[in-house]
């Protein structure tokens, strides 16, 4: 018996706090998304003072396709890889029936992905909705996403989102 109870007690000791229970989500603002020597307002300010470009000027145009090509190659935060987060946002349909979404991008700002240029890489994330279809009020609803992100790219037609989330929860953004 004794035995049998050291034995216990070695178990119970080695199994670590916590464990079953899911820890709660990080609060993500979209900030946090963006590594901190990512600038792409240095390609902007080379140029001097944009807002007096005409958009037919070869230098706006230059601006543009440098930018379009910083946002779309923008880096993540790698350490965000893996972390079980909750982020707010607006949401861009994919896939779904109207009222139901399985596929869905969240971006930081309303009409992103709708008007050009989308929103940087690093400020578009795929949602992948696995258990149930995500129940939505309206399109381009706001809502938290809560679920596990990776800081792995991928690519649609409408936008390349740095990050993926498996949804875990999906909830009304109040």
């Amino acid at each position: 018996m004794k035995n049998w109870l050291l034995l216990v007690a070695l178990l119970v000791t080695a199994i670590p706090a916590g464990v079953g229970a899911l820890e709660p989500p990080l609060e993500l603002e979209w900030d946090n998304m963006i590594p901190d020597d990512y600038r792409p307002d240095k390609i902007m300010s080379q140029f001097g003072d944009i807002q007096e470009l005409e958009d037919d000027d070869p230098r706006a145009q230059q601006v543009l396709k440098e930018l379009e090509a910083a946002w779309s190659e923008a880096p993540v935060v790698e350490s965000l890889d893996g972390k079980r987060i909750k982020l707010p946002g607006f949401v861009v349909p994919l896939e779904g029936d109207g009222k139901n979404l399985s596929e869905f991008l969240l971006v930081p700002y309303y009409g992103a992905c709708i008007h050009v240029p989308p929103p940087p890489a690093n400020q578009t994330v795929y949602v992948k909705v696995p258990k149930a279809d995500a129940q939505i009020r309206n399109a381009f609803d706001t809502v938290w996403v809560t679920g596990v992100m990776s800081a792995k790219p991928i690519t649609s037609d409408l936008a390349t989102a740095g990050y993926q989330i498996e949804a875990e929860e999906i909830t009304p953004y109040e």
